[in-house]
């Protein structure tokens, strides 16, 4: 039995949702980097293309954007079919795809709520869908689900988000029973506070400090850290995963230390 990390195997192209920023970007540098095609699915498409030409051009890694709107079930064929003709049927995929709410219960409105629900979880349902007869026909084929600590932890001020991505453990869980008849396994990742876009303006709004407290690591988390896990996950190096959760918050606990 080899010793020798096996990261860059399968060599399979994987989709990454989200994937112009924040940790689905860093999911694509940390596969682009071992040599796996990509395929960055983003809703801002602009930024997609620049983020797909910096991983070209540091990992000479085949890397295509594409321009898609998560909450369009129709959407997903198209940009399914852009994906098959830019760099080859899919073995994998990361869905980082999200978005955030902050208004709590009082903020919540019908739109919102669908809307958060459409991209973080009824999204992942439809593109597993989509991608399972091209994953099932490439061996070891895996997917990753980032999902989050707010799935168990909760959180007042997000509460779609919180709801979306406790309903992305149930599905994962839900989908290995399904997977696993292909030989597709999947599995989801929670992180905690984790320096992207998206946490930026909470962080910039609170005190100094006030997440650190509650961290064992007394620091927040790097999206490259998160990356990490999930390009295991996808490798044979994860073989015998599926169906699991695996948490990446630097030892979060709910209360606040003093």
């Amino acid at each position: 039995m080899s010793l020798v990390p096996a990261f860059a195997s399968p060599s399979s192209p994987v989709i990454i949702t989200g994937g112009a920023s924040g940790i689905g970007l860093a999911c694509a540098q940390a596969l682009a980097a071992v040599g796996r095609p990509v395929a960055l699915w983003d809703i801002n498409g602009d930024m997609a293309v620049d983020a797909c030409r910096a991983i070209s051009d540091a990992h000479r890694t085949a890397a295509t954007s594409i321009a898609v709107d998560l909450r369009e079930i129709g959407a997903i064929e198209t940009a399914l079919a852009a994906t098959r003709d830019a760099i080859g049927a899919p073995g994998g995929l990361v869905h980082a795809a999200g978005i955030v709410d902050t208004g709590s219960l009082d903020g919540m409105t019908a739109n919102s709520w669908d809307s958060g629900i459409a991209i973080h979880l009824r999204s992942l349902a439809f593109i597993v869908q989509a991608i399972r007869a091209d994953l099932a026909a490439r061996p070891e084929s895996a997917i990753v689900a980032i999902a989050s600590i707010n799935a168990t932890l909760g959180n007042a001020a997000n509460p779609i988000y919180s709801a979306a991505k406790g309903g992305i453990l149930s599905l994962v869980r839900s989908l290995a029973d399904r997977l696993a008849m292909d030989g597709i396994r999947i599995n989801s990742v929670s992180p905690g506070q984790i320096m992207t876009p998206m946490l930026r303006p909470t962080v910039d709004a609170l005190p100094q400090g006030y997440f650190e407290k509650r961290i064992l690591l007394n620091r927040l988390g790097e999206a490259d850290e998160v990356a990490r896990v999930v390009r295991f996950l996808l490798s044979d190096e994860a073989s015998y995963i599926t169906a699991s959760e695996i948490v990446v918050d630097g030892g979060n606990i709910s209360s606040q230390r003093g």
